[in-house]
């Protein structure tokens, strides 16, 4: 399958390279509005360069876009309305003779700048194209992991932590790290209504979700000194705390009984390490865009899904963020 990155930023690079490993993939063309840093580094990484947009468009069945978020609908609409006829033989047995309008997306978190832009956008994609959202903590294998392991929360807390960043922003902290975790907690370990409250400012946050009878806050912050990345799920006899970075997760279990000494109350606490097959929740999640084509199935993270991430970001920003 011939695949295409729009906009070679830090995230494209990433894209770029794990497209570059994938045995899928046969041909990767790139493109950014940065004409020279594009040529260069199509040159240096061996793979092709589209001079535009359209041309990109007609040169493969599928895209990553991973440009600022400001233009994600403006690319995306441009997408979805190019025709293409660049279609492998695999894909033409399962379109059959199916028209097929626009190329396969697949766009970075958030989906757009804003819910209205989002639902637009959802109003063009054709039945016969997989669209999905890079919400890239979805594919974390502690998340399948943990949501198998939980029974009956009664509480869970995610942090969500970085260090000050010389990086340039233009969203909150909301969008920018705390929408990894709305989206872990309302579409993957909860499936119900839910009360929010929540406090905060441009760079850190605090919302807290009622899900039933089970709170579940939400924690981020750009102002940081240590990078944070955790979860912490209690439940009857058991702790679950996973570790996002370290792909680790540890069992904490209630002992049968408590014993005094030297005037002091002790527990001896089992403590389980989950076995966790470690991976790069990248290439699991571009390897998964790529299968949904081939197969014809739906990218985990829909495009409704991640309107309604975006839905809820917008009220947690305008409720607590000045």
């Amino acid at each position: 399958m011939d695949v295409g990155v729009i906009g070679i930023g830090m995230m494209g690079r990433n894209h770029a390279r794990v497209y570059s490993e994938l045995k899928s993939v046969k041909d990767l063309v790139v493109f950014d509005t940065n004409t020279d840093y594009a040529r260069e580094y199509a040159r240096n990484n061996d793979v092709h360069l589209a001079e535009s947009l359209k041309e990109l468009c007609g040169m493969v069945e599928a895209v990553s876009i991973c440009v600022p978020t400001k233009f994600h609908y403006q690319i995306a609409e441009t997408a979805l309305n190019n025709s293409n006829s660049h279609h492998s033989p695999l894909l033409h047995t399962i379109a059959s003779n199916a028209a097929h309008s626009g190329i396969h997306l697949l766009i970075e978190k958030p989906i757009c700048s804003t819910s209205k832009e989002a639902e637009k956008l959802q109003s063009l994609v054709s039945p016969d194209l997989v669209v999905g959202v890079g919400h890239i903590e979805r594919f974390n294998p502690i998340i399948d992991e943990i949501a198998r392991i939980i029974t009956k929360p009664l509480y869970v807390e995610i942090k969500r932590h970085n260090p000050a960043s010389a990086r340039i922003n233009d969203s909150t902290v909301v969008e920018d790290l705390m929408i990894h975790d709305i989206d872990i907690a309302v579409h993957k370990l909860f499936n119900s209504d839910y009360r929010l409250r929540c406090a905060g400012s441009k760079d850190i946050c605090g919302a807290l979700f009622q899900f039933n009878s089970t709170p579940v806050y939400l924690s981020a912050s750009r102002k940081s000194s240590k990078k944070m990345r955790t979860i912490l799920i209690e439940e009857e006899n058991v702790t679950i705390e996973g570790d996002f970075m370290n792909q680790e997760i540890y069992i904490h279990r209630k002992p049968d009984q408590y014993k005094l000494e030297n005037e002091r109350y002790v527990q001896e606490n089992i403590i389980e390490k989950v076995l966790v097959n470690k991976v790069e929740p990248l290439k699991v999640e571009l390897s998964t865009f790529l299968h949904c084509i081939n197969t014809d199935k739906k990218f985990p993270v829909t495009p409704a899904q991640a309107t309604e991430n975006l839905r809820i970001c917008e009220r947690i920003r305008e409720s607590c963020i000045q």
